[in-house]
Protein backbone atom coordinates (compact mmCIF):
# COMPACT_ATOMS: atom_id res chain seq x y z
CA UNK A 1 0.00 0.00 0.00
CA UNK A 2 1.54 3.48 -1.11
CA UNK A 3 1.22 6.11 1.26
CA UNK A 4 1.07 9.62 0.31
CA UNK A 5 1.22 11.53 3.59
CA UNK A 6 0.79 15.04 1.90
CA UNK A 7 -2.44 13.79 0.36
CA UNK A 8 -3.58 12.25 3.82
CA UNK A 9 -2.48 15.77 6.29
CA UNK A 10 -4.45 18.08 4.06
CA UNK A 11 -7.90 15.58 4.26
CA UNK A 12 -7.56 15.51 8.28
CA UNK A 13 -6.54 19.11 8.06
CA UNK A 14 -10.04 19.86 6.22
CA UNK A 15 -12.23 17.17 7.72
CA UNK A 16 -11.36 15.39 10.70
CA UNK A 17 -11.36 16.12 13.80
CA UNK A 18 -9.36 14.60 16.29
CA UNK A 19 -10.47 13.59 19.70
CA UNK A 20 -8.76 15.31 23.04
CA UNK A 21 -6.35 16.98 20.67
CA UNK A 22 -5.82 20.41 19.45
CA UNK A 23 -6.99 20.69 15.53
CA UNK A 24 -4.26 24.01 15.60
CA UNK A 25 -1.81 20.48 15.28
CA UNK A 26 -2.81 20.19 11.86
CA UNK A 27 -4.67 24.26 11.04
CA UNK A 28 -1.66 26.29 12.17
CA UNK A 29 1.25 23.29 12.41
CA UNK A 30 3.26 20.50 10.80
CA UNK A 31 0.20 18.25 10.76
CA UNK A 32 -0.70 15.22 13.23
CA UNK A 33 1.29 11.94 13.29
CA UNK A 34 -0.03 9.60 10.84
CA UNK A 35 0.23 5.56 11.84
CA UNK A 36 0.09 3.54 9.23
CA UNK A 37 0.57 -0.10 10.43
CA UNK A 38 1.39 -2.47 13.81
CA UNK A 39 2.86 -5.71 14.52
CA UNK A 40 3.54 -6.95 17.89
CA UNK A 41 4.45 -4.16 20.50
CA UNK A 42 5.37 -1.74 17.55
CA UNK A 43 3.92 0.58 15.27
CA UNK A 44 4.92 2.46 12.12
CA UNK A 45 3.94 5.83 10.56
CA UNK A 46 3.22 7.09 7.25
CA UNK A 47 6.87 8.17 6.72
CA UNK A 48 8.09 4.28 7.57
CA UNK A 49 9.48 4.99 10.73
CA UNK A 50 9.07 2.46 13.42
CA UNK A 51 8.34 3.36 17.28
CA UNK A 52 7.88 0.97 20.50
CA UNK A 53 3.86 1.35 21.80
CA UNK A 54 4.64 1.66 24.94
CA UNK A 55 0.16 2.62 25.48
CA UNK A 56 -0.97 -0.49 23.76
CA UNK A 57 -2.96 2.23 21.30
CA UNK A 58 -5.25 3.55 23.98
CA UNK A 59 -4.61 1.37 26.86
CA UNK A 60 -5.64 -1.27 24.67
CA UNK A 61 -3.95 -3.55 22.22
CA UNK A 62 -3.19 -5.70 24.87
CA UNK A 63 -2.46 -8.83 23.00
CA UNK A 64 -0.34 -6.80 20.37
CA UNK A 65 -0.61 -5.68 16.58
CA UNK A 66 -1.22 -7.87 13.81
CA UNK A 67 -2.98 -10.76 14.98
CA UNK A 68 -3.91 -11.88 11.43
CA UNK A 69 -6.12 -15.37 13.63
CA UNK A 70 -8.40 -12.36 15.10
CA UNK A 71 -8.67 -10.09 11.87
CA UNK A 72 -9.66 -13.83 10.30
CA UNK A 73 -12.00 -14.04 13.42
CA UNK A 74 -13.92 -10.81 12.47
CA UNK A 75 -13.71 -11.38 8.57
CA UNK A 76 -15.90 -14.91 9.28
CA UNK A 77 -18.54 -13.60 11.81
CA UNK A 78 -19.43 -10.65 9.56
CA UNK A 79 -19.74 -13.35 6.21
CA UNK A 80 -21.75 -15.26 8.32
CA UNK A 81 -23.71 -12.04 10.14
CA UNK A 82 -22.35 -8.92 9.99
CA UNK A 83 -24.75 -7.17 12.09
CA UNK A 84 -28.09 -7.94 14.24
CA UNK A 85 -28.83 -5.91 17.52
CA UNK A 86 -29.28 -7.52 20.90
CA UNK A 87 -33.04 -5.66 21.61
CA UNK A 88 -35.22 -8.26 22.56
CA UNK A 89 -33.01 -11.20 20.02
CA UNK A 90 -29.82 -12.47 20.23
CA UNK A 91 -26.67 -14.30 18.48
CA UNK A 92 -24.67 -16.97 19.24
CA UNK A 93 -21.17 -14.53 19.24
CA UNK A 94 -22.95 -12.32 21.47
CA UNK A 95 -24.32 -15.54 23.97
CA UNK A 96 -21.08 -16.84 23.66
CA UNK A 97 -19.14 -13.81 24.93
CA UNK A 98 -21.64 -12.91 27.61
CA UNK A 99 -20.78 -16.46 29.13
CA UNK A 100 -17.31 -16.01 28.43
CA UNK A 101 -16.62 -12.99 30.63
CA UNK A 102 -19.02 -13.67 33.21
CA UNK A 103 -17.47 -17.36 33.94
CA UNK A 104 -14.00 -15.32 33.99
CA UNK A 105 -15.62 -12.64 36.20
CA UNK A 106 -15.31 -12.49 40.68
CA UNK A 107 -18.55 -13.88 42.28
CA UNK A 108 -22.21 -14.06 41.41
CA UNK A 109 -20.97 -11.40 38.68
CA UNK A 110 -22.66 -13.25 36.40
CA UNK A 111 -24.84 -10.76 34.00
CA UNK A 112 -23.10 -9.06 31.26
CA UNK A 113 -24.95 -5.95 29.51
CA UNK A 114 -22.73 -5.25 26.12
CA UNK A 115 -21.59 -1.46 24.87
CA UNK A 116 -20.06 -0.40 22.20
CA UNK A 117 -17.00 1.18 24.40
CA UNK A 118 -16.40 2.07 28.20
CA UNK A 119 -18.24 5.20 28.78
CA UNK A 120 -21.18 4.01 27.57
CA UNK A 121 -21.00 0.65 29.74
CA UNK A 122 -19.81 3.38 32.51
CA UNK A 123 -23.51 5.65 31.44
CA UNK A 124 -24.82 2.21 31.80
CA UNK A 125 -23.76 1.27 35.73
CA UNK A 126 -25.17 4.22 36.22
CA UNK A 127 -28.43 3.88 35.40
CA UNK A 128 -29.08 0.88 36.14
CA UNK A 129 -27.65 1.65 39.78
CA UNK A 130 -30.21 5.01 39.74
CA UNK A 131 -32.89 2.06 38.30
CA UNK A 132 -32.41 -0.75 40.60
CA UNK A 133 -32.93 1.15 43.87
CA UNK A 134 -36.12 2.67 42.31
CA UNK A 135 -37.34 -1.11 42.41
CA UNK A 136 -36.18 -1.85 45.44
CA UNK A 137 -38.51 1.21 46.91
CA UNK A 138 -36.04 3.56 47.61
CA UNK A 139 -36.05 6.71 45.08
CA UNK A 140 -33.87 9.11 46.38
CA UNK A 141 -31.09 6.85 46.55
CA UNK A 142 -29.59 8.36 42.99
CA UNK A 143 -25.91 9.97 44.07
CA UNK A 144 -22.59 8.49 42.93
CA UNK A 145 -19.45 9.02 44.93
CA UNK A 146 -15.79 8.71 42.95
CA UNK A 147 -12.56 10.09 43.36
CA UNK A 148 -10.93 13.04 42.87
CA UNK A 149 -9.16 13.49 39.34
CA UNK A 150 -10.63 10.04 38.25
CA UNK A 151 -11.46 9.62 34.76
CA UNK A 152 -14.64 7.81 34.18
CA UNK A 153 -15.95 8.62 30.71
CA UNK A 154 -17.46 12.06 28.56
CA UNK A 155 -21.16 11.42 28.57
CA UNK A 156 -23.20 13.74 30.81
CA UNK A 157 -23.74 11.07 32.95
CA UNK A 158 -20.32 9.66 33.28
CA UNK A 159 -18.74 12.98 32.67
CA UNK A 160 -20.86 13.72 36.50
CA UNK A 161 -19.00 10.73 38.00
CA UNK A 162 -15.66 12.11 36.46
CA UNK A 163 -13.25 13.97 39.03
CA UNK A 164 -11.49 16.61 36.64
CA UNK A 165 -12.83 19.77 36.69
CA UNK A 166 -11.19 21.25 33.67
CA UNK A 167 -13.11 18.20 31.92
CA UNK A 168 -16.71 19.92 32.36
CA UNK A 169 -16.47 23.53 33.40
CA UNK A 170 -17.62 23.65 28.58
CA UNK A 171 -20.82 21.29 29.63
CA UNK A 172 -21.96 22.36 32.75
CA UNK A 173 -24.81 22.08 34.50
CA UNK A 174 -24.06 17.90 33.78
CA UNK A 175 -25.78 15.40 35.24
CA UNK A 176 -26.11 15.94 39.04
CA UNK A 177 -25.46 13.50 41.59
CA UNK A 178 -21.64 13.24 41.49
CA UNK A 179 -19.73 13.56 44.47
CA UNK A 180 -15.80 13.56 44.63
CA UNK A 181 -13.63 11.94 47.93
CA UNK A 182 -9.71 11.33 47.81
CA UNK A 183 -8.16 9.13 45.48
CA UNK A 184 -5.05 7.03 46.70
CA UNK A 185 -2.11 8.83 45.96
CA UNK A 186 0.74 8.25 48.44
CA UNK A 187 2.91 10.19 47.02
CA UNK A 188 0.84 13.18 47.57
CA UNK A 189 -0.98 11.61 50.24
CA UNK A 190 -0.68 15.11 53.07
CA UNK A 191 -1.90 17.15 50.20
CA UNK A 192 -5.13 15.18 50.26
CA UNK A 193 -5.10 15.84 54.23
CA UNK A 194 -4.10 12.82 55.65
CA UNK A 195 -1.78 13.37 58.77
CA UNK A 196 0.85 10.67 58.17
CA UNK A 197 1.49 7.34 58.02
CA UNK A 198 2.52 3.84 56.49
CA UNK A 199 0.65 3.31 52.72
CA UNK A 200 -1.71 0.94 54.98
CA UNK A 201 -2.92 3.23 57.27
CA UNK A 202 -3.40 5.95 54.30
CA UNK A 203 -5.28 3.65 52.32
CA UNK A 204 -7.53 2.92 55.40
CA UNK A 205 -7.93 7.16 55.72
CA UNK A 206 -9.04 7.12 52.18
CA UNK A 207 -11.70 4.79 52.08
CA UNK A 208 -12.73 5.98 55.72
CA UNK A 209 -13.65 9.65 53.39
CA UNK A 210 -16.24 7.73 51.19
CA UNK A 211 -18.02 6.59 54.32
CA UNK A 212 -17.77 10.31 55.47
CA UNK A 213 -19.55 11.70 52.06
CA UNK A 214 -21.97 9.22 52.28
CA UNK A 215 -22.68 10.53 55.90
CA UNK A 216 -22.84 13.92 54.79
CA UNK A 217 -24.70 13.45 51.88
CA UNK A 218 -27.03 10.53 54.28
CA UNK A 219 -27.20 6.92 53.18
CA UNK A 220 -30.57 7.58 51.87
CA UNK A 221 -29.26 9.34 49.10
CA UNK A 222 -26.21 7.28 47.72
CA UNK A 223 -26.92 4.77 45.11
CA UNK A 224 -23.46 3.38 44.07
CA UNK A 225 -19.41 3.96 44.40
CA UNK A 226 -17.43 4.31 41.21
CA UNK A 227 -13.80 3.11 41.64
CA UNK A 228 -11.06 2.07 38.94
CA UNK A 229 -8.83 -0.94 40.90
CA UNK A 230 -6.05 1.48 39.59
CA UNK A 231 -6.69 5.23 38.38
CA UNK A 232 -5.12 6.03 35.81
CA UNK A 233 -6.26 9.85 35.69
CA UNK A 234 -3.46 11.69 37.76
CA UNK A 235 -0.72 8.97 36.85
CA UNK A 236 -1.63 5.14 38.08
CA UNK A 237 -2.50 5.42 42.08
CA UNK A 238 -2.61 1.80 43.28
CA UNK A 239 -4.75 1.24 46.40
CA UNK A 240 -2.64 0.23 49.45
CA UNK A 241 -3.08 -2.98 51.05
CA UNK A 242 -6.89 -3.09 53.09
CA UNK A 243 -8.64 -0.34 51.20
CA UNK A 244 -10.91 -1.92 48.58
CA UNK A 245 -12.00 -4.29 51.49
CA UNK A 246 -12.58 -1.51 53.41
CA UNK A 247 -14.95 0.87 50.96
CA UNK A 248 -16.71 -3.07 50.67
CA UNK A 249 -17.40 -3.04 54.06
CA UNK A 250 -18.72 1.05 54.16
CA UNK A 251 -20.98 -0.09 50.91
CA UNK A 252 -22.50 -2.98 52.46
CA UNK A 253 -23.04 -1.05 56.28
CA UNK A 254 -25.14 2.02 54.27
CA UNK A 255 -25.93 -0.22 51.32
CA UNK A 256 -24.48 1.27 48.50
CA UNK A 257 -23.31 -0.46 45.43
CA UNK A 258 -19.53 -1.06 44.63
CA UNK A 259 -19.06 -0.40 41.11
CA UNK A 260 -14.99 -1.53 39.73
CA UNK A 261 -14.16 0.86 36.39
CA UNK A 262 -12.07 -1.56 35.07
CA UNK A 263 -12.15 -0.08 31.55
CA UNK A 264 -8.46 -0.43 31.61
CA UNK A 265 -7.56 -2.81 34.36
CA UNK A 266 -9.70 -5.69 32.82
CA UNK A 267 -8.32 -7.90 30.44
CA UNK A 268 -4.96 -8.29 31.77
CA UNK A 269 -3.45 -4.98 32.87
CA UNK A 270 -3.02 -6.02 36.21
CA UNK A 271 -2.18 -9.65 35.14
CA UNK A 272 -5.74 -10.91 35.97
CA UNK A 273 -8.71 -10.95 33.63
CA UNK A 274 -10.49 -8.19 36.08
CA UNK A 275 -8.65 -5.95 38.86
CA UNK A 276 -10.80 -6.81 41.26
CA UNK A 277 -9.28 -10.09 41.50
CA UNK A 278 -5.81 -8.85 41.59
CA UNK A 279 -6.63 -6.49 44.84
CA UNK A 280 -9.20 -9.42 46.13
CA UNK A 281 -12.63 -7.59 46.45
CA UNK A 282 -16.10 -8.04 45.10
CA UNK A 283 -18.32 -5.56 43.47
CA UNK A 284 -21.96 -5.83 42.49
CA UNK A 285 -20.98 -4.41 38.81
CA UNK A 286 -17.70 -4.46 36.59
CA UNK A 287 -17.22 -1.74 33.96
CA UNK A 288 -14.95 -2.70 31.09
CA UNK A 289 -13.80 -2.10 27.29
CA UNK A 290 -10.77 -1.91 25.19
CA UNK A 291 -8.27 -4.83 25.79
CA UNK A 292 -11.25 -7.36 26.00
CA UNK A 293 -10.81 -7.35 21.85
CA UNK A 294 -7.50 -5.87 21.98
CA UNK A 295 -8.90 -3.24 20.03
CA UNK A 296 -9.93 -5.48 16.63
CA UNK A 297 -13.32 -4.10 17.51
CA UNK A 298 -15.22 -1.88 19.88
CA UNK A 299 -16.87 -3.32 22.76
CA UNK A 300 -17.52 -2.57 26.09
CA UNK A 301 -20.01 -4.17 28.59
CA UNK A 302 -20.95 -3.84 32.52
CA UNK A 303 -20.69 -6.99 34.16
CA UNK A 304 -24.30 -6.89 36.88
CA UNK A 305 -24.41 -9.00 40.34
CA UNK A 306 -27.17 -11.33 40.71
CA UNK A 307 -28.61 -9.37 43.08
CA UNK A 308 -28.82 -6.50 41.25
CA UNK A 309 -29.93 -8.54 37.69
CA UNK A 310 -32.97 -10.14 40.01
CA UNK A 311 -35.60 -7.62 39.79
CA UNK A 312 -35.34 -7.18 36.26
CA UNK A 313 -35.53 -10.80 35.65
CA UNK A 314 -39.53 -11.43 36.29
CA UNK A 315 -42.82 -10.29 34.91
CA UNK A 316 -42.84 -7.25 32.57
CA UNK A 317 -39.81 -5.96 33.73
CA UNK A 318 -37.26 -4.41 31.55
CA UNK A 319 -34.12 -1.76 31.55
CA UNK A 320 -35.00 0.69 29.33
CA UNK A 321 -31.43 1.26 28.12
CA UNK A 322 -29.16 0.44 25.26
CA UNK A 323 -27.21 0.84 22.45
CA UNK A 324 -27.45 -0.26 18.40
CA UNK A 325 -24.10 -1.74 18.28
CA UNK A 326 -23.53 -2.71 22.17
CA UNK A 327 -22.65 -6.97 21.84
CA UNK A 328 -22.05 -6.51 18.28
CA UNK A 329 -21.61 -9.80 16.26
CA UNK A 330 -18.28 -9.01 14.97
CA UNK A 331 -17.06 -7.73 18.18
CA UNK A 332 -18.42 -10.53 19.80
CA UNK A 333 -16.37 -12.85 17.59
CA UNK A 334 -13.49 -10.69 18.43
CA UNK A 335 -13.77 -11.07 22.00
CA UNK A 336 -13.77 -14.81 22.00
CA UNK A 337 -10.71 -15.09 19.80
CA UNK A 338 -8.73 -12.52 21.84
CA UNK A 339 -9.42 -14.19 24.98
CA UNK A 340 -8.30 -17.72 23.35
CA UNK A 341 -4.90 -15.86 22.43
CA UNK A 342 -4.59 -14.84 26.08
CA UNK A 343 -5.33 -18.51 27.42
CA UNK A 344 -2.98 -20.25 25.24
CA UNK A 345 0.13 -17.75 25.42
CA UNK A 346 -0.44 -17.29 29.04
CA UNK A 347 -0.33 -12.99 28.96
CA UNK A 348 -1.43 -12.83 32.01
CA UNK A 349 0.94 -15.45 33.21
CA UNK A 350 3.46 -13.36 31.60
CA UNK A 351 2.74 -9.48 33.44
CA UNK A 352 2.54 -11.28 36.95
CA UNK A 353 5.97 -12.88 36.20
CA UNK A 354 7.61 -9.78 34.61
CA UNK A 355 6.12 -6.73 36.38
CA UNK A 356 8.09 -6.66 39.23
CA UNK A 357 11.39 -6.84 36.81
CA UNK A 358 9.32 -4.18 34.43
CA UNK A 359 8.69 -1.83 37.75
CA UNK A 360 12.89 -2.16 38.89
CA UNK A 361 13.70 -1.22 35.46
CA UNK A 362 11.73 2.41 35.93
CA UNK A 363 12.52 2.41 39.29
CA UNK A 364 16.11 3.34 38.47
CA UNK A 365 14.92 6.94 36.58
CA UNK A 366 14.57 7.92 40.48
CA UNK A 367 17.99 8.71 40.17
CA UNK A 368 17.00 12.18 37.54
CA UNK A 369 16.29 15.47 39.39
CA UNK A 370 13.07 15.55 37.22
CA UNK A 371 11.66 12.40 38.28
CA UNK A 372 9.52 11.90 41.80
CA UNK A 373 8.21 9.35 41.78
CA UNK A 374 7.39 5.75 39.86
CA UNK A 375 4.40 3.83 40.62
CA UNK A 376 1.79 1.01 39.58
CA UNK A 377 0.69 -1.83 38.86
CA UNK A 378 0.85 -4.63 36.46
CA UNK A 379 1.85 -3.31 32.82
CA UNK A 380 0.49 -0.21 34.25
CA UNK A 381 2.68 2.44 35.67
CA UNK A 382 3.10 6.43 35.95
CA UNK A 383 6.39 8.28 36.30
CA UNK A 384 5.54 11.39 38.34
CA UNK A 385 7.77 14.74 37.28
CA UNK A 386 8.42 17.13 39.82
CA UNK A 387 11.02 20.65 39.67
CA UNK A 388 11.81 19.64 43.08
CA UNK A 389 12.11 15.80 44.74
CA UNK A 390 12.83 17.05 48.31
CA UNK A 391 10.12 19.58 48.08
CA UNK A 392 7.69 17.47 45.86
CA UNK A 393 7.09 20.77 44.06
CA UNK A 394 5.38 20.41 40.71
CA UNK A 395 5.12 22.66 37.49
CA UNK A 396 3.15 25.32 37.30
CA UNK A 397 0.70 25.79 34.31
CA UNK A 398 3.31 27.38 31.76
CA UNK A 399 5.71 25.07 32.78
CA UNK A 400 3.78 22.20 31.85
CA UNK A 401 2.66 23.62 28.82
CA UNK A 402 6.11 23.72 27.70
CA UNK A 403 7.05 21.06 29.05
CA UNK A 404 4.44 18.46 28.64
CA UNK A 405 3.21 19.68 25.82
CA UNK A 406 5.94 21.66 24.10
CA UNK A 407 8.48 19.21 24.46
CA UNK A 408 8.04 15.55 26.10
CA UNK A 409 5.33 14.39 24.14
CA UNK A 410 7.12 14.99 20.78
CA UNK A 411 10.63 14.15 21.86
CA UNK A 412 9.71 10.43 23.50
CA UNK A 413 8.15 10.12 20.01
CA UNK A 414 11.34 11.01 17.80
CA UNK A 415 12.94 8.90 20.05
CA UNK A 416 10.91 5.80 19.02
CA UNK A 417 8.47 5.69 21.99
CA UNK A 418 4.47 6.62 21.85
CA UNK A 419 3.50 6.75 25.46
CA UNK A 420 1.40 9.43 27.41
CA UNK A 421 2.92 13.05 28.92
CA UNK A 422 -0.25 14.05 31.15
CA UNK A 423 -1.14 16.94 32.91
CA UNK A 424 -4.85 16.03 33.67
CA UNK A 425 -3.18 15.18 36.95
CA UNK A 426 0.41 16.17 38.39
CA UNK A 427 3.13 16.02 35.33
CA UNK A 428 2.97 12.66 34.47
CA UNK A 429 4.36 10.44 31.71
CA UNK A 430 1.97 6.52 31.58
CA UNK A 431 3.09 3.58 30.32
CA UNK A 432 0.94 0.59 29.47
CA UNK A 433 2.51 -1.19 26.52
CA UNK A 434 0.97 -4.94 25.15
CA UNK A 435 1.20 -7.72 27.09
CA UNK A 436 3.23 -8.93 24.93
CA UNK A 437 6.79 -7.06 25.78
CA UNK A 438 9.24 -8.22 28.54
CA UNK A 439 12.80 -7.33 29.81
CA UNK A 440 14.56 -6.16 26.77
CA UNK A 441 11.68 -4.21 26.04
CA UNK A 442 11.88 -2.21 29.32
CA UNK A 443 15.29 -1.38 28.88
CA UNK A 444 14.56 -0.25 26.06
CA UNK A 445 12.05 2.31 27.55
CA UNK A 446 14.07 2.98 30.21
CA UNK A 447 16.92 4.25 27.90
CA UNK A 448 14.99 6.43 25.92
CA UNK A 449 13.19 8.18 28.76
CA UNK A 450 16.47 8.49 30.38
CA UNK A 451 17.39 10.27 27.52
CA UNK A 452 14.72 12.44 27.05
CA UNK A 453 13.45 13.57 30.83
CA UNK A 454 17.94 14.18 31.41
CA UNK A 455 17.13 16.82 28.53
CA UNK A 456 13.87 17.80 29.46
CA UNK A 457 15.35 19.12 32.78
CA UNK A 458 18.22 20.84 31.44
CA UNK A 459 15.58 22.92 29.19
CA UNK A 460 13.76 24.51 32.37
Amino acid sequence: MTIDNADLQAKARDHLWMHFARQSVMTEGPGVPIIVKGEGHHIWDSHGKRYLDGLAGLFVVNAGHGRRRIAQAAAKQAEELAFFPLWSYAHPSGIEAADRIANLAPGDLNHVFFSSGGGEAVETAFKLAKHYWKLQGKPTKHKVISRAIAYHGTTQGALAITGLPVMKHMFEPVTPGGFRVPNTNYYRAEESGFGGGTPEEFGLWAADRIEQMIQFEGPETVAAVFLEPVQNAGGCFPAPAGYFQRVREICDRYDVLLVSDEVICAFGRLGHYFGAQAYNYQPDMITFAKAVTSGYAPLGGTIVSDRVYEPFAHGDMSFPHGYTFGGHPVSAAVALENLDVFEEEKLLERVRENSPIFRATLEKLLDLPIVGDVRGDGYFFGIELVKDKVTKETFDDDESERLLRGFLSKALFDAGLYCRADDRGDPVIQLAPPLTIGPAEFDEIEQILRSVLTEAWNRL
